[in-house]
């Protein structure tokens, strides 16, 4: 009985159109990895020397001796500001760039964790709170938030911080790892500790990165009319949840 021949197996075709596709497609990535490669020797040979005008050194004087005065005249008159008796939890948002200003200013600014511009934090409103937001004010804006803004900043932008890197918070099981020990077991237990102010504010605080708020690029670029939109720095009150709804 003679062999059945095995059926001959069909090479699949591709088309030419692909195939041209594919081959610029390469070209491109290695053009890409070879311009990489450039762009790392130079900045491994140094960065280049950077030119500073002279109107930015008028200007960091100008803000240096403004903030020195400032903070002398706050300490000849230490009991100007109250703390506010509503609630002892507070929104603080950096919203001025702050180049140029005395170490005192930037010290407070590392402790409030306000590293740059539109970031927030949730503060407990305190006699060393409250001395510390005066020495910050020409720079951020702060006010009470209500529980609508604190629950839509968290469960928009709430990040924990762990090891050192952000992890956005979509899981309970995140939270009763890091926070079990506090009783804080899912995001509603988180959000009632920090809009309560409870015992375990300062380790939930610490917890959770700065809120990293949104800004638009034409807006930024405009200072003078977005500024103008957002109001002056300072003491907001209940009118920061606007502020919140603006950047959130």
């Amino acid at each position: 009985m003679a062999e059945l021949e095995e059926p001959k197996r069909r090479i699949p075709l591709v088309p030419e159109n692909l195939l041209k596709k594919r081959k610029a497609y390469l070209a491109i990535k290695a053009t890409q990895a070879k311009q990489a490669l450039l762009n790392k020797r130079k900045q491994q040979k140094g960065k280049q020397i950077q030119f500073r005008r002279l109107e930015t050194f008028v200007r960091d004087s100008w803000r240096k001796r403004r903030d020195d005065t400032r903070l002398r005249r706050m300490e000849q008159r230490p009991g100007q500001a109250a703390a506010p008796q509503e609630s002892k939890l507070a929104f603080v948002v950096r919203i001025v760039d702050i180049k140029g200003v005395t170490k005192r200013v930037k010290r407070v600014m590392e402790l409030l964790r306000l590293k740059k511009n539109y970031t927030g934090v949730f503060v407990k409103l305190s006699p060393l709170s409250l001395k510390m937001l005066r020495i910050v004010e020409p720079y951020v804006a702060w006010g009470q938030p209500n529980l609508k803004s604190v629950r839509e900043l968290i469960l928009k932008r709430g990040q924990a911080k762990i090891k050192k890197k952000r992890v956005p918070l979509t899981d309970n099981i995140l939270i009763e790892e890091h926070l079990g020990g506090c009783d804080i077991i899912c995001l509603e237990d988180l959000i009632h500790e920090i809009y309560t102010t409870g015992k375990y504010f300062k380790r939930v605080t610490s917890f959770l990165w700065p809120f990293h708020l949104s800004v638009a690029r034409h807006a930024s670029r405009n200072r003078v009319g977005f500024l103008k939109e957002m109001g002056k720095p300072g003491y907001r009150g209940d009118a920061i949840n606007q502020l919140i709804r603006q950047l959130n």
